[in-house]
């Protein structure tokens, strides 16, 4: 199959009516159009233009191959513009999966602007704790509480995570405020399920690490719904914040 540039070339010399104007408009050298012409001639074994020193005429082969490298410009000149169009601006399904506190408090109230300013996408939204597959389950981006990234994937920091222990002034008023972490051993210590590491909670301080024993009435497996527990007075909890 021959070089596909040769006809574009060749259809451009036939548009422009001279190897110097075809030369001017591709931004090329005028011998590099020439070559590319001799080229084709040569390859297809035929003499494809009558070349004077002040004008150009097509053969009878050059007139048929016109028709056809005409053609193959103008696809390939359209499909210059369909790419450039899609880099000028995004379109198309963009499917996210993100977990559930960080979608329901970051993500979902920034879709509105997102998808304002960028019309011709669609946004297929998974919101869920479950750490699945991007490849797999053909995401395009998902977002991931974790210091060890997957190695084979593009990976970027978005927002630092931090755990903040939490109750309401009147949970407080009626059980006291802790003063160090082995006072949570008196209190109803609420727990998220999804925590690796069930009954003890960590802390890092001075002394270094410590691990303390914790129990509560509740324990569930939402982020969200462990906060409306808080707020509601039920005990003290670890809420992830990311800011």
């Amino acid at each position: 199959m021959q070089d596909l540039n040769l006809f574009i070339i060749f259809a451009r010399v036939v548009e422009a009516g001279s190897f110097a104007e075809a030369a001017r408009r591709m931004d090329i050298s005028r011998a590099a159009v020439s070559k590319a012409v001799a080229k084709l001639e040569k390859d297809l074994s035929t003499r494809l233009l009558l070349r004077s020193t002040r004008h150009l005429s097509l053969t009878e082969t050059g007139i048929a191959l016109s028709e056809h490298a005409a053609r193959i410009l103008e696809e390939a000149e359209h499909a210059e513009q369909v790419v450039s169009s899609l880099h000028a601006e995004p379109r198309g399904t963009l499917r996210v999966s993100v977990p559930s506190s960080f979608g329901t408090r970051h993500i979902a109230p920034a879709l509105p602007c997102f998808l304002a300013r960028y019309p011709k996408i669609k946004v297929d939204l998974t919101i869920t704790d479950r750490p699945g597959d991007l490849i797999e389950e053909g995401y395009d981006v998902q977002i991931r509480v974790t210091n060890e990234p997957d190695l084979n994937l593009v990976a970027r920091k978005i927002a630092p995570v931090r755990r903040i222990l939490c109750a309401t002034p009147q949970y407080f008023q009626q059980w006291g405020i802790p003063q160090k972490p082995e006072d949570l051993v008196k209190h109803n210590c609420l727990d998220c399920a999804l925590s690796p590491e069930q009954g003890y909670w960590r802390f890092t301080g001075p002394e270094g690490k410590i691990k303390v024993p914790v129990s509560g009435t509740l324990r569930i497996n939402n982020n969200d719904a462990l906060a409306q527990a808080v707020f509601h007075g039920l005990g003290i909890a670890f809420l992830t914040t990311y800011t």
